[in-house]
C-alpha cells in the first residue's frame, strides 16, 4: 500500500495512522484513541447464530485502556454457542488491532474492533468461527505453497412503502437506475459506511429482484467486495452485514437477507469468489485459460460440494431458493460465463484487448495487467450462512483438490457448457450429483464428509457434531415438497427466518 492509497483510505483509523490495517498495533490504537477524542471501545465477535455480538467499554484512564486492549475481557461462552456447556462456559474475547475502525453510528465517539476467542488456558478456541477460518487457510498453505483469497456477493432486500410512482417492472431490477429503483441512495451510504470501516468494495447495485406485496416494495440490492486474504474477506461481511441491519434501522427501513422472501421472486445468495496467490501472483490462469491448480481446486469443491450447504444454507427457507429456474444450482456442476451451475468462471479479463483505448481512442493505449482478476465463483451459500464456516469449508475443499488423485479427471467430467434447465439435457443432468433439498439432507452430506473437513485439525469434530445436530433440529426432510404450492405456510416460514445470519 503506498502512501497515496493510505491518504485516499476511507477508514478513519488508517489514514490518521498512514499504516496498512495489517500493521496495527497496540501502541497504534491507542494513540487514535487519545488524539481522536474516542470515550468508547467495542469488541464484536460473531455467535453461533452467525451474528455479531457487542461488548461496550468506557475509557475511564490510559491504564484500564490498556488492559483491555491486552488481556480482553471474559463472556459466558454458553450463551453465545450450544457447543459450550454452562459448566465451563468462561471464554477470553482479545481485540484484532487491524479490524480497528470508528462506529459509523454512535454519537459517542467510539473505536470498534472484532475480538478472537480464546478458552480458560488462554489457547485459541478450536471450534471459535475466526480460529476455525485461521486453521483452513494454514492448512491450504501447508499443502499447495499458496495463499486462499476469498470474495463475496452480499445481496439483500430493502422493503418500503409502495407509493405507485416510476413502478419498477416485476423482476427485472437488474443495474436499475433511480427513480425505478428505490434505495439507490440507500445502498451508496451503505457503501460508503462499510468502507470506512475498512471494507474493500469493488461496486454495488440494484439485483433483479423487485416486486410489491402487501402494499410495500421490496427491492433487491448488491454489494460486491474485491478479492483479499479469506480471513480479512470473512471479517468484511461480517461488518457489512452489521452495517446495512444499522443504517436500515436509522433510515426507517427494514433489510433481510433471507434467502428467499415468496414463491416465483429471485431470492437473496451469498456468491463466494476465489483465487489463489503465490508471490503475489494469481495462480488461476496460464496463457489466458483457466490453470491446472484452478481446476484442481474446483475438483474438490466438485467431490464435497454437497456438504458445503451445512455451513452456506443454514435454515429451511435455504432449500427454496435452490430450485431450477431462479439463476441458483441444484446440481454439482461447473462452467464458464454459466449461471445455471454450481461454480461459475466469471470472464476475466484473459483477453488481453485493450477496451479502455477501443472505448476512448483519444486515450493512449495501456498495457494493463488483468491477470489479478481472474476468479471463479461459488453459487450455492446464501444470506443464512455462517460467513467464517462457509469461507473455511470452501477454502477446505479447495485444498481437498490437491490432495485428490484424480482431480483433474473430476473437473473434465463435471463441466458443463450448457443451460441445465433445458428439457434436452435431462439425461446429462441425471449423471450430475444434487444439492440437498432440505437442512436434514444437509446434515447427512456433511456426516458423509466430515473426514475432509476434519482433516488437518481444521473443523474440531465437535464444531461437526454442532453444525449436524443444529441443522437435524429442522425437521425438514420433506418440508419443501409438503408446503411448496402453499404460500401461506411459506409466508409462516419466511416471516421465522427473516432475519437470519
Amino acid at each position: 500500500m503506498n502512501s497515496e492509497e493510505l491518504i485516499l483510505n476511507a477508514n478513519d483509523v488508517v489514514a490518521y495512522l498512514q499504516k496498512p490495517a495489517s500493521e496495527f498495533t497496540k501502541a497504534d490504537i491507542i494513540n487514535y484513541i487519545r488524539n481522536n477524542g474516542i470515550r468508547m471501545v467495542n469488541f464484536m465477535y460473531p455467535g453461533g447464530d452467525g451474528k455479531l455480538k457487542t461488548l461496550n467499554f468506557v475509557i475511564n484512564s490510559l491504564s484500564y485502556l490498556d488492559t483491555i486492549l491486552t488481556c480482553g475481557e471474559r463472556v459466558d461462552g454458553s450463551s453465545l454457542f450450544s457447543f459450550i456447556s454452562a459448566s465451563s462456559s468462561d471464554l477470553y474475547v482479545v481485540p484484532r488491532f487491524r479490524t480497528a475502525f470508528k462506529d459509523p453510528f454512535n454519537e459517542i465517539p467510539t473505536l470498534c474492533m472484532l475480538a478472537s476467542f480464546f478458552d480458560k488456558d488462554g489457547k485459541p478456541l478450536e471450534s471459535a468461527p475466526e480460529r476455525t477460518l485461521a486453521k483452513a487457510t494454514q492448512a491450504f498453505r501447508e499443502v499447495t505453497n499458496m495463499e486462499f483469497h476469498a470474495m463475496g456477493e452480499l445481496e439483500y432486500y430493502v422493503i418500503t412503502p409502495d407509493n405507485g410512482q416510476f413502478p419498477a417492472v416485476d423482476q427485472k431490477g437488474y443495474h436499475e437506475s433511480a427513480p425505478y429503483a428505490k434505495t439507490t441512495e440507500f445502498r451508496t451510504m451503505c457503501m460508503d459506511y462499510i468502507a470506512r470501516a475498512g471494507g474493500q468494495i469493488k461496486y454495488g447495485h440494484s439485483e433483479v429482484g423487485n416486486f410489491s406485496m402487501d402494499g410495500k416494495v421490496y427491492e433487491q440490492g448488491e454489494i460486491e467486495f474485491l478479492p483479499i486474504a479469506a480471513e480479512e474477506s470473512a471479517d468484511q461481511l461480517m461488518i457489512a452485514k452489521w452495517v446495512i441491519r444499522n443504517l436500515a434501522y436509522k433510515m426507517g427501513l427494514d433489510v433481510t437477507f433471507a434467502p428467499k422472501i415468496t414463491t416465483g421472486k429471485a431470492g437473496s445468495g451469498l456468491h463466494i469468489h476465489m483465487r489463489i496467490m503465490k508471490d503475489g501472483k494469481n495462480m488461476m490462469t496460464n496463457g489466458g485459460k483457466l490453470s491446472e491448480q484452478a481446476r484442481t481446486m474446483i475438483a474438490g469443491m466438485m467431490d464435497v460440494a454437497p456438504a458445503i450447504t451445512a455451513f452456506g444454507n443454514k435454515n429451511p427457507t435455504s432449500y427454496f431458493r435452490l430450485v431450477p429456474h431462479q439463476e441458483a444450482p441444484t446440481n454439482v456442476c461447473w462452467g464458464d460465463c454459466n449461471r445455471s451451475v454450481l461454480v461459475r468462471v466469471p470472464l476475466g479479463w484473459t483477453s488481453n484487448m485493450d477496451m479502455c483505448h477501443e472505448a476512448n481512442p483519444l486515450d493512449v493505449a495501456a498495457n494493463y495487467d488483468t491477470s489479478l482478476k481472474q476468479t471463479v465463483e461459488m453459487r450455492s451459500p446464501d444470506g443464512s450462512a455462517d460467513i467464517y464456516q462457509l469461507i473455511a469449508g470452501l477454502c477446505v475443499a479447495c485444498r481437498h483438490g490437491f490432495e485428490m488423485k484424480d482431480a483433474l479427471e473430476v473437473t473434465d467430467k463435471t463441466y458443463v457448457n450448457y443451460n441445465i434447465h433445458d428439457a434436452e439435457n435431462a439425461d446429462r443432468v441425471a449423471a450430475l450429483k444434487q444439492l440437498p433439498d432440505s437442512c436434514a439432507a444437509s446434515a447427512e452430506c456433511l456426516e458423509k464428509y466430515r473426514k475432509v473437513f476434519e482433516e488437518h485439525g481444521v473443523f474440531s469434530p465437535a464444531m461437526i457434531d454442532g453444525i449436524i445436530n443444529q441443522l437435524k433440529t429442522f425437521n425438514d426432510s420433506t418440508l419443501r415438497q409438503d408446503i411448496e404450492n402453499n404460500n401461506e405456510e411459506i409466508q409462516k416460514l419466511v416471516t421465522q427466518y427473516f432475519h437470519c445470519g
